[in-house]
């Protein structure tokens, strides 16, 4: 095995790692979420733009405005979570690059001053983003349920403004009684990679 990371590790994070349909009722913490951002914060994007936004749905009040946009399927699951967030992408996240990508701090004006230009690269950064969020949920312990069955205009409005974009919507904790399904087929090395 050519890989440096520890195999529990990488059963941890990977080959073990299920998506949670339930959880059980031991909360996630503040400190857990700021943890496990901590860690992901790291991941690389392009320009090492911050796009993603992670709004947690903490109240009952709010979980029930939540519950009301997500897909049938998805609301008993997102219902019985003990953590929810919304990942998104901030359309506007080109006004903090100066600060983040302070070796090219044109590129805010030069990339990114159209909408358009922005939309395209804070949905791609922030999916990225996303998938370092859900790795990061596993390393802390958790499991995540990660969902897009959902009514995305609804959830913008109902919790994010015109300058945000729903992305995921993430259930988090300890996973319950038979929260996930047996691991699916995954494609084998030579169908998915070329050399040319």
């Amino acid at each position: 095995m050519s890989l440096v990371l520890d195999p529990a590790a990488q059963d941890l994070l990977f080959r073990e790692a299920r998506t949670a349909n339930t959880f059980t009722d031991e909360p996630v913490t503040e400190e857990q979420v700021q943890a496990i951002y901590d860690l992901v914060k790291f991941g690389p994007t392009a320009f090492n733009q911050t796009p993603l936004r992670i709004t947690l749905v903490r109240s009952a009040e709010a979980r029930e405005r939540l519950v009301q946009h997500m897909a049938e399927g998805n609301q008993a699951k997102t219902a019985g979570a003990p953590l929810v967030a919304i990942l998104s992408a901030d359309n506007e996240f080109h006004e903090e690059l100066p600060t983040l990508f302070p070796a090219f701090p044109q590129a805010k004006d030069l990339f990114f001053a159209e909408r358009s230009a922005r939309e395209g690269s804070a949905t791609l950064n922030a999916a990225l983003q996303a998938a370092y969020f859900i790795v990061g949920i596993r390393a802390a312990g958790l499991a995540a349920g990660p969902m897009t069955g959902f009514d995305a205009e609804g959830i913008r409005k109902e919790f994010l403004d015109d300058d945000h974009t729903p992305l995921v919507v993430v259930n988090i904790g300890k996973p319950g009684e038979g929260a996930s399904y047996p691991r699916s087929p995954r494609l084998a090395y030579e169908q998915v990679v070329t050399t040319v």
